[in-house]
């Protein structure tokens, strides 16, 4: 039971004539009796009656014509919402970010996003980034802003936005801090605060410092804020990444390390994302575009 069939049932029944139905649809009037042929052996039934060059519905198409209308005008505004989608940014918009990336990173850009689309409903739930693929996978969120892993496996796929470069800093008062040109293995013989062996972020710095298994760990934390505070207070070194040291703390220099980490987008490659979404894509792909 095709719609264009249903469509041609449905002009010929207004028009009470082939050739004008023809014309309207924009076939030929053969095309036309074609596709009524179809419907009607679908169907089992006669619905036009041809008395000369006058056609009249039969009892069973007078039965129909009202289911077809309501089918047809449901279909008609099926389309329009499906239009409406992809020109108005609505709905809800469900994502994660890390509490990082929320504190330092998120709030300029919601705030564009919320002042360009008043009328999307935002669910940002935090967690960390190791939590948001299992999330992704699953469904629950469409996407989210993450410190993003070295390597990924499909289903998922990453966009990069922005580049954290990060640091060994300690408190000004320190006795570190009156060291220059400091080596990774002199780290060694000193207390650290580190982040959370769960996290990308504590790879990176395993990999890159290759610290020693007896280090003295103060304490290990997922929370950025929580260990630039301990280490503000003079617990220990730690590294941070560049947009949180400012004059409270003393940035070591290291020989021959360098340590950076990626931000950004984790998304699952088959989702088809909603307008909300793509909307906030868009924005964040403008930024790393501007951030080159």
């Amino acid at each position: 039971m095709d719609i264009q069939n249903i469509r041609a049932f449905l002009m010929i029944a207004e028009t009470g004539s082939f050739s004008r139905a023809a014309e309207k649809l924009f076939i030929t009037q053969p095309a036309t009796s074609k596709r009524i042929s179809t419907l009607e052996f679908a169907l089992n039934c006669k619905l036009f009656d041809r008395l000369g060059k006058t056609v009249q519905l039969t009892q069973a198409g007078k039965a129909i014509l009202p289911s077809y209308l309501r089918i047809l005008a449901e279909i008609d505004e099926s389309q329009r919402i499906i239009s409406s989608l992809r020109t108005r940014v609505s709905g809800q918009l469900k994502f994660g970010t890390s509490h990082h990336i929320g504190l330092h990173r998120l709030p300029p850009i919601l705030r564009r996003y919320t002042e360009q689309y008043p009328d999307v409903e935002l669910d940002i739930q935090f967690m960390d980034s190791e939590q948001a693929s299992a999330r992704i996978l699953k469904g629950n969120i469409e996407l989210a802003l993450i410190t993003l892993p070295d390597n990924i496996e499909k289903p998922l796929t990453t966009l990069p936005v922005w580049t954290d470069h990060m640091h060994c800093v300690v408190a000004n008062d320190h006795i570190l801090a009156k060291r220059k040109n400091l080596s990774a293995k002199q780290l060694n013989q000193h207390a650290v605060i580190l982040q959370s062996h769960s996290t990308h972020t504590r790879d990176i710095i395993d990999r890159t410092l290759k610290l020693d298994p007896g280090i003295k760990i103060i304490m290990e934390s997922n929370y950025l804020e929580t260990i630039k505070a301990m280490i503000q207070h003079g617990l220990g070194w730690g590294v941070l990444p560049e947009s949180m040291i400012d004059d409270s703390l003393h940035k070591l220099k290291i020989k021959e390390v360098k340590m950076e980490r990626h931000l950004g987008l984790l998304l699952h490659q088959s989702r088809t994302l909603s307008s909300s979404a793509n909307a906030l894509l868009a924005m964040l792909k403008n930024q790393e575009l501007v951030r080159k």
